[in-house]
């Protein structure tokens, strides 16, 4: 160190005195724009001393070793961030309204996957994230230019491997339909646990399936076995709605004829024993008197006969003379 001073006075001495001044206001201005940096409220910042890690300071204006002793790497550790697969947002859209879509061949190939009926489908989604760790999200991987690292890239490729696992343990009538939940869930929780396992210091929110189609080579093919499937469907359903309209009625008329067969039945049933237990017993009586049993079923069956007649007339049998004093057109009437 004595030996380096006595360098740098030895080469100061064979410098003008303006020369000299200026160099030192240089390097006076020099430290001073190098020696601080601020921190948005939305980042954290990973200070570097001598390539290595020092320590991780919050929003505000902070100080650091000039000269590039000391670097700072800047994580927006609040915002939360994206990855888009198969398609990219328009990244200066002319309004704000606007959402424009760039596809391409490049694009369309990370979003080509085999079902698990092998078909193929094209699937884009977006996985939303939030760097929880910065020292693990910058460094445990190759930092390219201070910005950008490699972090970023393993995790497009976790993505792509892992939904092309889930895709693949579902049919495509799945993927276009009832099982977009259960696939996002799946997709998230396994990016998790390979996030947590290699250390990216990322935390998964959110994965969105935004749109599902066969490929444009096949989609107009697609369509069609589409459609037939919605008429089988459709003709399906109405053949169950005929069954059911039908069938419960057939099945309510058997009932019914059936019980008012059994019904009909029963009252036969019941009306032979009550005949067969009155005659029983009109013969028990008949036996114990016959003459009054005889003659008590005669005045019975003429007051039911008698009792069925209108007008009713008595005549003497040795009454003579007695046609004249009918009349018998008011009896007609």
């Amino acid at each position: 160190m004595n030996d380096a001073s006595q360098q740098l006075k030895e080469i100061l001495k064979h410098i003008p005195a303006g020369i000299s001044g200026v160099l030192i206001i240089i390097l006076l201005v020099m430290a001073g724009t190098t020696s601080w940096f601020t921190v948005d409220p939305e980042e954290k910042a990973v200070v570097l001393r001598f390539g290595e890690i020092n320590r991780t300071v919050g929003q505000g204006f902070q100080f650091k070793l000039p000269f590039g002793i000391e670097r700072e790497f800047k994580v927006p550790v609040l915002r939360q961030l994206k990855s888009e697969f198969g398609f990219r947002t328009n990244p200066q859209p002319r309004s704000r309204n606007e959402f424009a879509l760039f596809n391409n061949a490049d694009y369309g190939v990370e979003s080509l996957m085999l079902t698990g009926d092998l078909n193929v489908a094209d699937i884009e989604w977006v996985t939303q994230f939030t760097i929880v760790d910065p020292e693990k999200y910058l460094f445990n991987y190759r930092v390219h230019d201070g910005r950008n690292n490699e972090a970023i890239d393993t995790f497009r490729d976790m993505n792509e491997a892992v939904m092309r696992q889930v895709i693949g343990d579902h049919t495509i009538n799945e993927v276009l339909t009832t099982g977009r939940s259960h696939i996002q869930s799946q997709v998230m929780d396994k990016l998790q646990e390979l996030s947590a396992e290699y250390e990216l210091g990322i935390r998964v929110d959110q994965v969105i399936l935004q749109d599902i189609n066969p490929p444009e080579t096949v989609k107009p093919a697609f369509n069609e076995v589409n459609e037939a499937e919605q008429e089988k469907d459709t003709s399906i359903e109405n053949a169950r709605a005929e069954y059911n309209k039908v069938i419960p009625r057939a099945s309510g008329e058997a009932s019914r004829s059936i019980e008012s067969a059994e019904g009909y039945r029963q009252k036969r049933v019941n009306e032979a024993m009550g005949d067969a237990l009155a005659f029983k017993a009109i013969f028990e009586a008949y036996e114990k008197a016959p003459e009054v049993t005889r003659k008590r079923m005669y005045l019975e069956t003429m007051e039911e006969i008698l009792g069925k007649a209108g007008r009713k007339t008595i005549i003497d049998e040795d009454l003579t003379g007695l046609l004249p004093l009918l009349n018998l057109d008011g009896q007609k009437k």
